[in-house]
């Protein structure tokens, strides 16, 4: 006669495979990778499926690096001491930004996880790494310089003078500027592509701009002279304070050792395991489910096939986009700013440097130019607005979602309820923050903050993608790379802290 009770499933089932990474944190599921077609619902991606779906996140970081780095202090520090021994600090800082950035998003990639909750995989843990990154992030970006530039330019547009010193006006329109970045993401179906649509078409613009003003105004000798001094290293300029070498390297490309808090962007995109883990979707868009916890996969050759096609894509995105547009939005504004300077006799101030290149140029060729100079920085500037204060409050709200359960209770499992009310509650933060310094100020304190986190952060680097699975792992090099970002941005951020608070190490 049959045993009438039944098998216990549990007592045979095999356990779903996992792959541990760090401590404090659940161990990842294991599953395929998707492959791209799959991602962005199309039969084959060819160049034309490249660049209407693949290509874009690395945009959003574009159109931040545009404007701090290259609209203010690459020129400011061009327009104050010339080309030699700062356009090659420019190449450097560039060139190691861009290489960091490819193992932030390799780390995406490989498990779904944002940068930020990642972290909390290092030894000691979460309770750390994750309040500290946050900290970091918002301690660096919310005094609001690319904010206060922007309104300052916005002033001169509509009034067609530069604003006086101390005018209210200009932060009045700053305000107006980050309500147009919520109602922006307020709008959107799926806020990642938003900002990408949004980037396309103003980093299109400011390019284009750029170079048409530049074969206008700028003389062949001044063109030269700026690709020169990109590629022949000399000492830093007499004069220059530790401070401005500091902004400028940590603002060059993007945010030199907090590059990461922009890479969660490829995780919405749904590159490699992204796809797996959700994404946060606008106010107009359906309600995504978007995990606490990443994913990743297997070691096989199916898999790994797969890991090399989502890397190539990266590595295009990456070089293709975001180092290419980084360096020729340096190029553009610094010999323009050279341009200004000969044609005005003076050298930019940190009072007027966000309107000093349009009212050089409404001098000498009229009022048109002055326009359209104060267009373009309006555009730069608030690109940079777009993708730091997005940035800022998409990072709060990983973190919080991810690293507390009884959140995700109250948000009912839809991040965007966080979301929208601390983007909010940030604006009005921000508002009366930027009443209280110059711009540039505002800006070279960012930048050498910025630095910050090359202290930090490429060792954890080192720690998590040494821990993904082999066919994700870095090679050999890459780390080398992590260290040499490492040394090159703590150098800046280390003299920085000394001249705050007494003489700086090295003197120029």
């Amino acid at each position: 006669m049959a045993d009438p009770t039944p098998a216990d499933p549990s007592a045979t089932a095999t356990p779903a495979p996992t792959h541990k990474i760090g401590v404090s944190r659940p161990d990842l599921p294991v599953t395929d990778l998707p492959s791209p077609e799959e991602v962005f619902g199309v039969r084959r991606l060819g160049p034309r499926e490249l660049f209407k779906y693949a290509l874009g996140p690395s945009l959003i970081a574009l159109g931040i690096s545009i404007g701090s780095g290259e609209w203010l202090l690459g020129p400011q520090a061009v327009g104050q001491f010339g080309f030699e021994g700062v356009g090659w600090i420019i190449v450097v800082s560039a060139v190691l930004q861009t290489l960091y950035n490819i193992e932030s998003s390799r780390y995406v990639m490989a498990t779904g996880e944002a940068p930020v909750v990642g972290w909390g995989r290092v030894p000691p843990g979460w309770f750390l790494w994750v309040p500290l990154s946050v900290f970091v992030v918002i301690f660096s970006f919310i005094v609001g310089g690319w904010a206060a530039s922007a309104g300052q330019g916005l002033y001169a547009l509509v009034h067609g003078e530069v604003p006086p010193e101390g005018a209210e006006e200009p932060r009045i329109w700053a305000i107006a500027l980050l309500v147009v970045v919520f109602l922006i993401t307020a709008g959107a179906r799926r806020i990642s592509r938003a900002l990408e649509l949004a980037n396309w078409l103003m980093i299109g613009t400011i390019l284009v701009g750029l170079l048409l003003l530049c074969l206008f105004v700028v003389p062949f000798g001044l063109w030269w002279e700026g690709i020169k001094g990109f590629v022949t290293p000399a000492a830093p300029p007499e004069g220059i304070t530790a401070t401005q070498l500091g902004g400028l390297a940590g603002f060059t490309a993007l945010a030199s050792g907090l590059n990461w808090y922009v890479m969660g962007h490829y995780r919405d995109k749904g590159y490699g395991m992204g796809y797996r883990t959700g994404f946060i979707s606008g106010l107009r868009g359906e309600r995504s489910t978007l995990l606490s916890s990443g994913v990743t996969f297997p070691d096989d050759a199916k898999n790994k096939a797969l890991w090399r096609r989502w890397y190539r894509l990266l590595l295009t995105d990456m070089w293709g986009i975001f180092f290419a547009g980084a360096m020729l939005g340096m190029l553009l504004p610094t010999i323009l700013m050279a341009r200004a300077v000969e044609l005005s006799g003076t050298r930019p101030t940190q009072a007027d440097m966000p309107t000093f290149v349009a009212g050089a140029l409404d001098a000498e060729y009229g009022r048109w130019l002055f326009y359209a100079a104060l267009l373009l920085g309006v555009l730069i500037l608030f690109t940079t607005q777009l993708g730091i204060f997005e940035a800022m409050v998409r990072v709060t709200t990983d973190a919080a979602h991810a690293t507390s359960p009884r959140l995700r209770r109250l948000l009912e499992g839809d991040p965007r309820r966080f979301y929208y009310p601390f983007m909010l509650v940030l604006l009005v933060i921000i508002g009366i923050i930027l009443h209280f310094a110059l711009p540039i100020s505002l800006v070279q304190w960012s930048a050498n903050m910025s630095n910050l986190g090359a202290l930090i952060y490429p060792f954890m680097l080192m720690y998590l993608n040494s821990r993904l699975p082999r066919p994700a792992r870095p090679r050999p090099w890459h780390y080398v790379i992590l260290v040499l970002n490492f040394l090159f941005f703590g150098f800046f951020f280390v003299n920085f802290i000394a001249d705050f608070v007494g003489d700086p190490l090295v003197t120029f």
